[in-house]
């Protein structure tokens, strides 16, 4: 089994890259959506929420109220760390569970946004970097996703930068092309993990 982590910027275009993976026949663990799932109603993971930000954090339905959650932690640094010290264990026990019912052969990627930010590259065999300029990310953001320019500069100022990425990197997949130029580059990619997947 090969463990591999993608990472990039907001905005560079890395879910693209995982759809392509997983077309190839990778085995995706998105810890984004392992996120949302460990604090679905009825899950242990909601009730430690709760009890740490109080009702007013869940929605008229009684599933997490997401936007007012992020109000609260995106203020305060504690709480985000009273967040991430409920959530992040949560999602490292799902993605284990994931990653052991894959098979032996199997090239694993783990979609993760953060992984440069909090220090995740030795837990990978490989570094997937999906790299865009600046400008791309921003002309994504405001274009496709409908932010405001001062939005989208706030969310990629609070994430690491291009070159700290890059720095991590083993492998880069440039996402300033069209798009057939990047399913040939994720192709490319692909041959070379399923090589290094290969038990020797």
């Amino acid at each position: 089994m090969l463990n591999v982590g993608l990472t990039g910027g907001i905005g560079a275009g890395k879910s693209e890259v995982s759809r392509l993976l997983v077309a190839h026949g990778a085995v995706l663990i998105d810890a984004d959506r392992i996120a949302r799932e460990v604090v679905e109603p009825g899950t242990p993971g909601l009730a430690a929420v709760v009890e740490a930000f109080g009702p007013e954090v869940l929605a008229a339905d009684g599933s997490l109220d997401r936007p007012r959650l992020g109000a609260i932690v995106f203020a305060d640094p504690e709480k985000r760390a009273v967040l991430n010290s409920i959530v992040h264990p949560l999602v490292g026990e799902r993605s284990r569970e994931l990653e052991a019912a894959a098979p032996a052969d199997a090239v694993v990627v783990h979609d993760v946004p953060l992984l440069t930010e909090n220090g995740l590259a030795p837990l990978y065999d490989l570094v997937v970097v999906v790299d865009t300029s600046p400008a791309t990310q921003l002309e994504r953001l405001t274009g496709l996703r409908g932010m405001s320019e001062e939005d989208a500069r706030a969310r990629m100022a609070a994430q690491a930068t291009r070159e700290q990425r890059l720095e991590i990197a083993d492998v880069v997949i440039d996402n300033d092309v069209p798009l057939p130029e990047l399913e040939r580059r994720v192709a490319e990619v692909w041959d070379d993990l399923q090589h290094r997947a290969r038990p020797a």
